[in-house]
């Protein structure tokens, strides 16, 4: 028969206490860790709000900032914007500035010029009316009186006339008669007795004709023309002359007065010298007696044959300014078949006249 085991109190009882006691401990642990893990997950709602604010507060951040470094770019593109309008703009106010100064110096110089051209304007209103006055005085429109049998000026077609007028005598020796034997007879006498030669008598009659009827708004020059040309009016130099009152036209036909003629003739000097004037010629008055003897240069021989003479002459008419009509009034002389075909063509070509006037004209 088995042994009955023994049963000890203390050991039960012992075990009994472990077991409550470990059952309190449990329950303690579970009551302390519920409180725990209440108030963990409190905490961490908390967190996890602040966490969200935070998170908001980051993106709207974020994006305030976005928006203001647009705002910026925007700013420094308008700033720049700005400056390049503001350098514009300095550029065209110094620009205008410089125009205002430029128009302010203008304008002072206009006003002086408006100044000068009142006053040019009175001088010249005065002068029109002393003109005026002197055309009533003189009962006409001339500023020299000729005397003769009335206006010599019928049946020649010669019409003086003109802005810029050239009257040109030739005062060559050919002009002291008609005849090779008396031109060479006369060359020997004395001065007074040359100028008292009737063919050159007639020839400066002829000048004081013309002279009288230049109207009194021209401007003239008187050349005397021989191996050289020159003006007869004292200081006009190559510079037109203005008619005025007359009083250097009426000096330049005294110095005719007292001129010898003498030597050759060049035309093509006379020319040149009328080339050198500005404005051109619009009117010119010739009075000579045959074709050239000389050209640029003196010629080599003693005698110039007629067909050299000729050539002469051709070369003078070429440099004519063009479209200048050339009146001529021809006193012929012995030996020069030539001379009035060649100068009557001259005249009908440049739209002028051409006259060999009898004994008695003007």
């Amino acid at each position: 028969m088995p042994r009955r085991r023994r049963l000890s109190v203390f050991s039960l009882s012992f075990l009994d206490v472990m077991s409550c006691g470990f059952g309190a401990v449990v329950l303690i642990f579970l009551i302390i860790n519920h409180d725990t893990q209440q108030d963990q997950q409190v905490n961490n709602n908390e967190l996890l709000s602040e966490i969200r604010m935070l998170d908001y507060q980051v993106q709207q951040g974020e994006k305030d900032l976005f928006d203001l470094v647009e705002t910026l770019d925007d700013v420094s593109a308008r700033v720049d914007d700005s400056d390049a309008q503001l350098t514009a703009t300095t550029s065209t106010v110094e620009q205008q500035v410089s125009r205002l100064e430029e128009l302010e110096d203008v304008s002072v110089a206009q006003a002086e010029s408006l100044k000068e051209l009142t006053a040019d304007v009175e001088s010249r209103e005065l002068e029109v009316a002393r003109l005026e006055a002197l055309k009533a005085a003189n009962e006409g429109s001339q500023v020299r009186t000729f005397e003769g049998q009335g206006d010599r000026q019928y049946l020649t077609g010669l019409k003086v006339g003109g802005r810029n007028i050239v009257i040109a005598i030739d005062t060559s020796a050919s002009m002291l008669d008609d005849t090779i034997v008396n031109v060479l007879r006369r060359r020997n006498m004395d001065e007074a007795r040359k100028r008292a030669a009737p063919k050159w008598q007639r020839a400066v009659r002829t000048v004081e004709w013309l002279a009288a009827q230049l109207p009194l708004d021209a401007e003239f020059q008187l050349y005397a023309f021989a191996e050289e040309t020159t003006s007869l009016v004292p200081d006009a130099g190559d510079d037109w002359v203005p008619m005025y009152d007359g009083q250097q036209l009426n000096q330049g036909v005294d110095a005719l007065r007292t001129k010898v003629p003498d030597g050759g003739s060049s035309l093509v000097k006379l020319v040149l010298k009328m080339r050198e004037l500005s404005p051109i010629p619009d009117n010119v008055y010739l009075i000579t007696d045959g074709l050239p003897t000389q050209g640029e240069s003196a010629p080599r021989g003693a005698t110039v044959s007629g067909s050299r003479r000729l050539d002469l002459f051709g070369d003078a008419i070429d440099r004519l300014p063009k479209q200048i009509p050339v009146n001529v009034i021809m006193f012929p002389m012995e030996g020069d078949p030539m001379a009035s075909a060649a100068y009557w063509n001259v005249a009908r070509v440049t739209g002028g006249a051409f006259i060999s006037p009898s004994w008695d004209w003007p």
